[in-house]
């Protein structure tokens, strides 16, 4: 495995490898999530990359990019153990230098859910992964359904740039108690963590109402507040049902839907989703 920091580096080892090649963008903090990205591009390509880049330029003013756990060796030991090929760690001067003044929008599927709450989130993200997309030219990129809006606004930057590349999405890997993993779960505190379940138990019960028949989307964002509304430390910042495709908000009955939310607990903001009616 390859560890680089500089874009001449990446450039210079990326020509050594063999197409396709598949990359699984990272924060860093590394668990089984990632990791099942990883293996899903080792198995579907002849070579795998990762980064390991905290972008700041995703991050608000009141958010926590100070705090955000980091663990270089760590990711790395797991990155090795699962014959990744090449690993680019960036100072952030490398992607973003002096001078910087470039920003990619992607103008609709920005704005709701995470976007309201965070302003400027996914103008940061659409332009690391297109740094990314071009730095390491890869043939397919592999995220995790877990950041559905992220995904939304990929897959719609590639498109729109005509970016060769493939995104992939993978299921959301979850702890045994239905809890989604997340490098931020580690902020919570033992209380809050038996809390977290509630995210995915609302979820649950949306689902389950679906399954039962009900297609009316109000009456489906209203049995996920329900559950929330039994957890006393849990804080709703949105609960949606949403075209899969263009983050819309749904009304009246749906045969397809995008159930996600936004929960503090205590301090720390989890999200989750899960789709309805997939075929």
């Amino acid at each position: 495995m390859k560890v680089v920091t500089s874009l001449p580096e990446l450039r210079a080892a990326r020509a050594s490898l063999r197409n396709p090649l598949g990359l699984v963008p990272t924060m860093g903090f590394l668990h089984e999530g990632h990791l099942s990205l990883v293996r899903r591009a080792r198995a579907e390509c002849a070579s795998v990359g990762v980064s390991i880049f905290v972008n700041p330029a995703q991050f608000g003013t009141q958010e926590d990019l100070g705090a955000y756990p980091r663990d270089l060796d760590r990711d790395l030991a797991m990155l090795r153990s699962e014959q990744v090929d090449l690993v680019w760690t960036p100072e952030v001067a490398e992607v973003y230098p002096p001078g910087f003044q470039t920003y990619v929008s992607v103008e609709e599927a920005s704005r709701p859910l995470e976007g309201s709450r965070r302003p400027g989130h996914f103008r940061g993200v659409a332009t690391v992964v297109a740094k990314l997309f071009n730095a390491f030219q890869p043939q397919k990129a592999y995220f995790g359904q877990k950041d559905a809006q992220q995904v939304v606004v990929v897959r719609r930057m590639a498109r729109d740039l005509d970016f060769p590349v493939e995104v992939v999405v993978c299921p959301t890997e979850r702890e045994p108690d239905g809890l989604a993993m997340s490098s931020r779960n580690s902020y919570l505190d033992p209380a809050e963590r038996k809390a977290a379940t509630v995210l995915y138990r609302a979820l649950d019960a949306a689902r389950s109402a679906f399954s039962r028949g009900e297609r009316d989307a109000d009456r489906l964002r209203a049995s996920m507040s329900e559950v929330l509304a039994g957890e006393p430390l849990a804080r709703p910042v949105y609960v949606s049902a949403a075209d899969p495709d263009t983050l819309a908000e749904l009304r009246g009955p749906v045969s397809r839907a995008l159930l996600s939310m936004a929960v503090f607990v205590g301090r720390t903001a989890l999200i989750d989703n899960i789709v309805l009616g997939e075929i």
